[in-house]
């Protein structure tokens, strides 16, 4: 582990332009289940059900109501030491004129709230809410949703959350830019996936083929451990500072 801490350390001291991908496990930390294994979220659930646009339009209150607590329930639970982290190398490798790109699966905003500003998310947002007919979007937070479904401003459908559902593509402009740095960078990172939920997963191997340097920090091996360069094993909270400490 020493090891790789310092080929990681050496290798971001000099990058000019970083991409990264974060899945769950980084804010697992801040206490937000993930989705699979036991305690996930969608254990007792069905995502079809629950997140896709077929369940929506079966049952909207359910599928509103369920949405709606997560993100009520994000309200009490804040960023770690891995966010900051993120967001102070972002700023680091700016300041020296490079680009960093922070492409995240994670829909919770600790990122953001964390500092970090260039952030590509893949998956969507639960603290917006967008129309399910036409292009109507606005950004909720965590204020409270008097109405039970909300309508849309402009045209009176049912409003959605702002979220990739299961069925459904990325937006293509996100995915477009998150693709663009992976092509382009010179170190990618990624942080807290299992890299088996595709295309997401696909940035890593852009990477790589591009002759990228690639570290991965994870609880565990992954299916990404094989083909990056560095596969650091352990919380994002604890490894992310220590490789960021490049004063």
């Amino acid at each position: 582990m020493e090891q790789g801490l310092a080929q990681s350390r050496s290798i971001l001291a000099d990058a000019g332009n970083v991409a990264v991908l974060s899945g769950a496990g980084i804010s697992a930390e801040s206490g937000v289940p993930t989705y699979r294994g036991a305690g996930g979220i969608w254990e007792g659930f069905s995502a079809a059900e629950l997140a896709s646009a077929e369940g929506f339009a079966r049952d909207p209150a359910k599928v509103w109501g369920w949405h709606n607590q997560r993100r009520m329930q994000l309200a009490a639970i804040k960023f770690n030491a891995g966010h900051k982290a993120l967001a102070d190398l972002e700023a680091q490798v700016v300041a020296r004129g490079g680009t960093f790109t922070l492409a995240t699966q994670n829909i919770d905003g600790l990122h953001q709230a964390a500092g970090s500003q260039n952030v590509l998310e893949l998956h969507g947002t639960i603290l917006a809410i967008r129309c399910s007919t036409c292009t109507d979007k606005r950004h909720i937070g965590f204020e409270p949703v008097d109405d039970e479904i909300p309508r849309c401003r402009e045209c009176g459908a049912y409003m959605r959350p702002d979220i990739v559902w299961f069925g459904e593509q990325l937006p293509a402009d996100v995915w477009e830019a998150a693709a663009k740095a992976a092509y382009e960078c010179d170190v990618f990172m990624t942080i807290g996936t299992s890299a088996v939920v595709y295309p997401a997963a696909g940035l890593i191997e852009m990477a790589a083929g591009t002759g990228a340097k690639t570290i991965e920090v994870n609880l565990q091996r992954t299916a990404a451990s094989g083909l990056v360069n560095i596969s650091l094993q352990g919380k994002a909270g604890e490894i992310l500072p220590q490789l960021v400490d490049l004063t």
